[in-house]
Parts: structure tokens; sequence; C-alpha cells
């Protein structure tokens, strides 16, 4: 994500997944959230965990809960990476220069106003998840680490 940043050369730039799991369809309601709203991000998040196993659903929503507690940062549940952002977002993500990248926590961090756009999960168009529940985890642990503003005792 961060080299596709890097290269990037317009006013607005999106993240965006292959998979087509996160609509594409919304880009149009992101580029009216900036152009004609004055917003420097839109983000889609999800609303529901429809199709995805129970037990992972229930390790995100507490993951979240954990690391807004623990984080001056703030975190929204069901956050994707797929959002479209202003050249100033673009360039204020490129100034951070973290080897591990926690993109959620990044885009919250650096504060610019984003507007959500919320849908339903759906299924992937084509193949599966490369996350594991081991990847998961250790991805969660890590965004606890980089954005965690509480004592660990």
């Amino acid at each position: 994500m961060f080299a596709g940043l890097e290269h990037s050369l317009g006013d607005y730039v999106t993240v965006m997944d292959v998979d087509l799991q996160d609509p594409p369809y919304l880009l149009q309601d992101m580029i009216k959230g900036i152009k004609e709203e004055g917003y420097d991000s839109v983000g889609v998040r999800r609303v529901s965990r429809k199709g995805e196993p129970v037990i992972r659903s229930l390790f995100a929503r507490c993951f979240y809960k954990l690391i807004n507690k623990m984080s001056a940062t703030e975190m929204v549940d069901g956050a994707r990476d797929y959002r479209l952002m202003n050249r100033k977002m673009v360039n204020a993500l490129l100034e951070l220069k973290e080897y591990k990248r926690y993109s959620k926590g990044l885009f919250s961090f650096v504060g610019f106003k984003t507007k959500w756009l919320e849908y339903e999960n759906v299924e992937r168009v084509a193949g599966g998840s490369k996350w594991s529940f081991w990847k998961l985890f250790k991805y969660a642990i890590e965004g606890i680490v980089a954005f965690s503003t509480a004592l660990l005792v």
C-alpha cells in the first residue's frame, strides 16, 4: 500500500482491494464526499460481518473495544482500507516512516476530516481471505503495540 501511495501522482488517491470485497460503486459517493462536502478522506466500514466465521467476528469486536480503550487514536470498528483521500492526507501518510504500518491506525493518526460510508458485508467475487486467524491476531498485536498509550503492566 505504501509503495502505491509513494508512486501516486493525482490530487485524489484511492486504496482498494482487488478482490472486490468492498463495493466499487461507493467510489461515486467517496468522490462527492471530498469534492462537494469538504472531507479529506472518505472511508468505508462494514456494519455487519455476515458470512464471516463467528469466532473471527467476536475477536474483531473485542479487539476494537480493547484498542480504543488503550489508544488516543480512534479505531473505527468495521473500517476497511478502502478509501479515497486528497493529496494532503496522502502526503501526511508518506511522512510517517514506520516499518510495520498498521494502516487503520495511521489513517486515523494523521488527523484529517473523514467521512464514513457504511455497507453490509458481501462475499468476495473470487477467492478467499489470505488472513488466517493467527495472522490477524499478530496484526492486532502490532496495532495495539503501535498505538497504545496505556501502560502494559
